[in-house]
């Protein structure tokens, strides 16, 4: 656990000491506020409905963008080779990185609480048990996207190429369940399960069952372990 505090703090100072976080957090802010408001004052629909089907569509971009440096910028500059001579295990190296991404990711998100606490003070029946499961729902999605990106970026050393090959695997999970009528009926099912959206929207319509936490965890635990043993290759090159 020491370890991963070490390489998480370090990661987290890294990205605070640069501009990017502050961009990707002053848009992704300004994206949020665009929607609750022009859902709020111009269709008088107090809820965050709007909110929590846009920030999918967002974190296809942003989530991507905030992972690609997370290894493949340690490859580029050469600190890999240093860190693999620390006594740092690959597991705690990745779970390092992949948690200060996606720390970053939940503090965009919890700026937009304070549309939240404006649905509470002038709202009117307001649906707190959706609220909350919206924000469950896209937390998981933001922790499954963050895999993906930290996967993405242990396989190449050149971030754009990062960012193209995040970008791409999540889309793909994205779009699983809009292309079930094409496929046969046998393999509906499991690209339906597949899909991320599938799961999202139970979990955001207020239903939160074990299938959905598992897809989750699982799909979280699979990209993270395939960081791993491309950490480890790396090493034995």
């Amino acid at each position: 656990m020491r370890n991963i505090k070490t390489v998480y703090l370090r990661e987290l100072k890294f990205f605070f000491n640069s501009p990017m976080a502050y961009i990707f957090l002053v848009i992704f802010s300004l994206i949020n506020g665009y929607f609750f408001t022009n859902t709020f004052f111009l269709i008088n629909q107090s809820d965050l409905r709007s909110l929590f089907s846009i920030v999918p569509l967002v974190f296809l971009f942003f989530v991507p963008a905030v992972t690609m440096g997370l290894i493949a910028w340690e490859k580029n500059s050469g600190t890999i080779e240093l860190i693999s001579t620390l006594p740092v295990k690959d597991t705690e190296f990745v779970v390092g990185k992949y948690l200060s991404g996606l720390t970053l990711i939940l503090v965009g998100m919890a700026f937009s609480l304070v549309h939240f606490t404006t649905l509470l003070v002038v709202g009117t029946n307001i649906d707190v048990g959706a609220v909350i499961c919206g924000y469950f729902g896209i937390v998981l999605l933001g922790a499954f996207y963050s895999a993906i990106g930290t996967f993405a970026s242990s396989v190449t050393d050149n971030q754009v190429v990062a960012f193209i090959i995040g970008i791409t695997v999540v889309i793909v999970f994205f779009l699983l369940d809009k292309v079930l009528i094409f496929v046969p009926a046998g393999f509906s099912g499991i690209l339906q399960y597949i899909s991320v959206e599938y799961h999202l929207s139970n979990i955001s319509r207020g239903v939160i069952d074990s299938r959905n936490i598992i897809y989750f965890g699982s799909m979280i635990w699979l990209f993270l372990s395939l960081t791993t043993r491309v950490v480890e290759i790396r090493k034995w090159r």
